[in-house]
């Protein structure tokens, strides 16, 4: 069977009762555009601007494994599309809604022009004693061109008028609950379900398939919701987005304001970006060594782990960020020390960019050593299947082999000894943990302190925890930033403060 035809299979979102043979797909969109205002109408839009405001929820960055995920506010939003050229824009302002150590304050434009995909973003935080703020543009390729192609589409108008395309292939008319379902594959091979309102015949979802490193094969699924009439045409006045995991949210943009044949400005991309390459994040692990058997292991990103030495294994803390990334760190560690097996892999708490290589250290058959509370969503997590872009853990058909602990766990025999400690009281993950190298006096910490973060919302409470195990640490190895002193980061807090 083919990826999609895999695809139609597994998803539960397209299961449905087959309708009257007489219902061809052909039919069931001339109907969703005679009711959207007329074939001729929606043909002969050249643009459409959507102003609105709403929430965009961090997917997979919940401060509790089983809790609610923490919003972007989204005062400001502006959905561009020039269907007469092929050209795509989201401008928007998000801030954080929740207490952050990164830029909580950032303006954003993505952007599709023809197959030329791109990025602009202007970033401040208020709440920085200098008043940072930062511009960057960035070409971006691969997967994420798809994305930003269905981002184009993911509204009416451009849903029915890619279906009406000849070239586009239509399929497997079935009825689910008050919908009439249809697959489109679009002239550029992206697949969608499309559901349409059995009442008033206009469309009320799309859904698509993708991936992602902690999830495997992801469902997104675009509501469009309280029409209203612009013009002549049907229009949302409302969109949401979820995924299938959790059902969770997102993005949900209320629409203030739709507007069709208006001016749009320039959306072209900028000559630099025609001519630049797209960006691609270059996987390299560097060795540091910083002490008999203890390895940190930096290089490319900013998502590092580190390397402890015991008398018959090797255990490593943190797999972050991706597949790529947690597959060179194990394969650089095992090297470090070839005839020792590296058995575990500490895991410092379920944020996606802390678990992006949680699927890849099971298919390697590590055992994951965190927080009790963390197991259930690794264990759910590593349950998914990848399809779509098959994984090293779908290709490997392992499971999840899990040691949780509460308070404190040690890992000590004659050569190092490892403490792991619940860190207690840190609002942006409760169930965090820190390890503790009590002979070399390393600390190893993930999202507690970063030297150059713009602020450091848990910073008395990290001292708090420090305090209470009684800590007193030569040198700091984290997962981000750069190996440092207790002093440089009493210094970096104090910076902020000013």
């Amino acid at each position: 069977m083919t990826t999609k035809l895999l695809w139609i299979a597994a998803v539960g979102i397209l299961a449905g009762t087959v309708v009257n043979a007489q219902t061809t797909p052909q039919k069931v969109v001339t109907d969703a555009a005679t009711a959207l205002g007329g074939k001729e109408r929606i043909l002969s839009v050249k643009t459409l601007v959507v102003e609105a405001s709403g929430i965009q929820p961090w997917v997979g960055q919940n401060p509790e494994p089983d809790g609610p995920l923490t919003n972007w506010n989204v005062p400001e939003y502006r959905y561009v599309v020039d269907l007469a050229n092929g050209r795509m824009r989201i401008e928007q302002h998000r801030v954080a809604a929740f207490k952050y150590a990164g830029v909580s304050d950032a303006r954003q434009i993505l952007a599709l022009d023809g197959d030329i995909a791109f990025n602009i973003e202007t970033a401040s935080n208020s709440g920085a004693s200098e008043g940072r703020s930062s511009a960057r543009i960035t070409r971006i390729g691969g997967n994420a061109v798809r994305e930003r192609r269905i981002d184009m589409i993911d509204n009416p108008i451009e849903l029915v008028r890619t279906a009406l395309d000849s070239r586009s292939k239509l399929s497997h008319v079935r009825d689910s609950g008050g919908n009439t379902l249809l697959d489109l594959v679009t002239p550029a091979q992206d697949t969608f379900t499309i559901g349409f309102d059995k009442k008033t015949g206009l469309p009320a979802f799309a859904s698509w398939l993708t991936s992602s490193d902690n999830l495997g094969d992801v469902v997104r699924k675009t509501e469009f919701l309280e029409y209203e009439s612009v013009s002549g045409i049907a229009l949302p006045r409302r969109y949401l987005t979820k995924i299938d995991f959790r059902d969770w949210v997102a993005q949900d943009i209320r629409v203030a304001k739709n507007i069709l044949d208006g001016p749009v400005g320039e959306l072209a991309a900028p000559a630099a970006i025609r001519g630049a390459m797209p960006e691609t994040l270059q996987v390299r692990v560097d060795v540091v060594p910083v002490a008999k058997g203890i390895w940190w292991l930096q290089g490319s990103g900013n998502h590092f782990s580190t390397l402890i030495e015991f008398t018959d294994h090797l255990t490593l803390f943190e797999a972050p960020n991706s597949e790529a990334r947690t597959k060179a760190v194990i394969d650089k560690a095992r090297s470090i020390v070839p005839m020792k097996p590296l058995t575990e892999v500490v895991v410092s708490h379920h944020h996606f960019d802390h678990t992006g290589g949680l699927r890849t250290a099971v298919a390697e058959g590590l055992t994951v050593i965190s927080n009790q509370a963390n197991e259930r969503f690794f264990r759910e997590v590593t349950a998914r299947k990848a399809t779509l872009r098959p994984d090293l853990l779908a290709k490997s058909s392992k499971t999840l082999k899990f040691r949780g602990f509460d308070d404190q766990l040690e890992l000590k025999d004659s050569m190092n000894d490892l403490i792991l400690y619940h860190v207690k009281g840190v609002v942006h993950a409760p169930y965090i943990i820190m390890g503790w190298l009590p002979r070399e006096k390393f600390l190893l910490q993930g999202d507690l302190i970063d030297v150059s973060w713009t602020q450091h919302p848990w910073a008395d409470v990290y001292a708090q925890n420090l305090q209470a195990r009684n800590i007193s640490f030569v040198k700091d190895l984290p997962v981000h930033g750069r190996i440092a002193t207790r002093e440089e980061e009493l210094a970096a807090v104090a910076k902020t403060k000013r």
